[in-house]
């Protein structure tokens, strides 16, 4: 009985624990023992976000990368918009810098002309010199400046012709200011009077750098920039010129101004010097291109077209007052310019701007170099050349 009991003892423990495994295997979901890293096995589908979910975060996502394109489109207008900005205002500034030097430089030439043409006479040549060099240091200055500014890429080849123009108008004055006493000397007056015409020849060439050259090229750059050029509400320029009269090109005219005399070279005894006189044109051209006579050259009318005349002097003697004559024809416009002296075997050009405005057409147009005294052959002085003027 006590090994019944005894028995009944061990094995009543077994049968209260036999259910146990069982009931924690039911527990374990079918399909397995093993958990998943991290912890049990999630119910299928548990790792997936809804459709409607992915489908906000693409909508968000793709929002956002337009924003940000939009942000830097406009960035990059802004930026841009800044860089036109500043290249206007720096344009704009070197076109008032410009302006207001030549006009300042036109007022030195002016003040220039009025001593020469004063009247002091030789008594007080000292004190016509040293106001001479008063106009020559304002030129100085006025160069100074110019070569001072801050110049857009834009402007740069503009820039070389003004400083160009600015310094011929200073070195014109100095070598004019160096035979202002000599010219007011009866012994000397002929070469220096000479000198000084030939001189004023630096001012009509800076006239013709700067209008020519360096003010329609400011004035291109403010198109190209989309500004608008004079009027009332455009950008101002300053035209104007430093050299008042083509007469001052003369020696003749030169002494007159000066109350001084003048005798030609070469004709004191009014006998022609012994030796070979004359002169050839070599070549016509108008803004640098060399016109042809062999074929038909189109020039603008407007302005009215100014001819350069490239010729030398071929004979033994040294010449002066030199008349250089350009003529259109079936047209009233022409113009003529006195090289106040030329050298012996020495090519030298002259300036011809006409008178005025062509006719819109086929003309032809005669450039000249008219004899002087003493010139046996003159039949290599002119040339003709065929015109179109639009």
């Amino acid at each position: 009985m006590e090994g019944a009991r005894s028995l009944s003892f061990f094995d009543e423990p077994e049968e209260s624990r036999a259910p146990a495994p069982q009931t924690e295997r039911q527990r374990r979901p079918a399909g397995g023992g093993r958990r998943t890293p991290g912890g049990g096995r999630r119910p299928p589908g548990s790792g997936r976000r809804p459709p409607t979910d992915e489908q906000a975060i693409r909508v968000r996502r793709a929002v956002a990368a337009v924003a940000l394109l939009i942000v830097v489109i406009l960035v990059a207008v802004g930026v841009h918009s800044c860089q036109v900005s500043q290249r206007n205002s720096a344009l704009r500034n070197y076109s008032d810098s410009v302006a207001s030097i030549i006009r300042a430089s036109n007022q030195t030439g002016q003040q220039f002309f009025n001593v020469l043409s004063s009247g002091q006479g030789a008594s007080n040549g000292p004190n016509l010199q040293s106001q001479v060099d008063e106009a020559r240091l304002s030129a100085e200055n006025q160069l100074n400046r110019a070569a001072g500014l801050d110049v857009p890429d834009e402007a740069k080849g503009a820039q070389q012709d003004l400083l160009l123009a600015l310094q011929m108008r200073r070195d014109g004055i100095a070598q004019i200011a160096q035979q202002v006493q000599p010219a007011l000397q009866q012994s000397t007056a002929t070469d220096a009077v000479s000198q000084i015409a030939a001189d004023m020849a630096k001012f009509y060439g800076s006239d013709v750098v700067y209008k020519n050259y360096s003010l329609p090229a400011i004035v291109g750059a403010l198109h190209t920039a989309g500004i608008a050029v004079g009027g009332t509400s455009g950008e101002p320029v300053e035209g104007g010129q430093f050299l008042p009269d083509l007469q001052w090109l003369t020696p003749s005219f030169v002494a007159t101004q000066l109350h001084t005399t003048f005798t030609p070279t070469g004709n004191k005894s009014g006998k022609v010097a012994p030796g070979t006189h004359g002169h050839s044109l070599d070549s016509v051209s108008v803004g640098g291109t060399t016109l042809q006579s062999g074929s038909t050259n189109t020039i603008p009318a407007s302005p009215a077209p100014t001819f350069t005349l490239t010729f030398t002097n071929s004979g033994s003697n040294n010449e002066t007052n030199v008349v250089c004559k350009v003529t259109v024809s079936n047209s009233s416009a022409s113009g003529s310019t006195t090289v106040p002296q030329t050298q012996a075997g020495q090519q030298t050009t002259c300036q011809v701007p006409l008178s005025s405005s062509p006719k819109a057409g086929s003309s032809s147009v005669t450039a000249t170099v008219e004899p002087v005294p003493g010139e046996k052959n003159s039949s290599n002085n002119t040339q003709t050349f065929p015109v179109t003027f639009q």
